[in-house]
């Protein structure tokens, strides 16, 4: 199996635009979203992946076909560095979930950035926090930390931790 992590082009806006509602359609029956007159659920940061240089988008592909998509960006909540890293949003379709991609995928993109990262999952996403809490403990060796947030900004745990030493070794 061929897993490719790429760095979207403007010109792949709208790929990303049509698996980012097959990711919010996945995440409906969690966070209770609908649709909009249009049946679409949208998704208004996307177009700043292009325009901000601190977002990034990529688009997963197995074996040359689409996959999923991962967006990171730099508006983490609870580290004050400028330069932390967050997963914004992480999609792989269910056709290639529990083989081990969605893990490759991760550690490609951690690879990517050096430094402070913050992983978020809604409270209700049981299924995001146990991927989560498998690939960053095996990524880290266990070393991160773990918060339960719950203000006006998040719901739910934020899990941290630094792949600085990690990528020098």
């Amino acid at each position: 199996m061929k897993i490719e992590v790429v760095k979207a082009t403007e010109q792949q806006k709208s790929v990303m635009c049509n698996l980012m509602e097959l990711y919010q359609y996945d995440l409906s029956e969690i966070e209770a979203k609908d649709v909009d007159a249009c049946g679409l659920f949208g998704y208004r940061y996307l177009d700043y992946y292009w325009t901000e240089p601190e977002r990034h988008a990529f688009i997963v592909k197995v074996d040359e076909k689409l996959a999923g998509f991962v967006l990171i960006n730099q508006h983490t909540y609870l580290h004050q560095d400028n330069n932390a890293m967050s997963i914004a949003e992480f999609f792989i379709l269910k056709k290639y979930r529990s083989q081990g991609i969605g893990e490759q995928v991760a550690t490609h993109i951690f690879d990517q950035f050096p430094g402070n990262w913050e992983v978020r999952q809604t409270a209700l996403n049981s299924g995001a926090q146990a991927f989560w809490s498998k690939v960053i403990s095996q990524y880290t060796n266990g070393v991160f930390n773990e918060v339960f947030l719950n203000d006006d900004r998040w719901h739910g745990p934020i899990k941290t931790f630094n792949n600085s030493d990690r990528l020098l070794t």
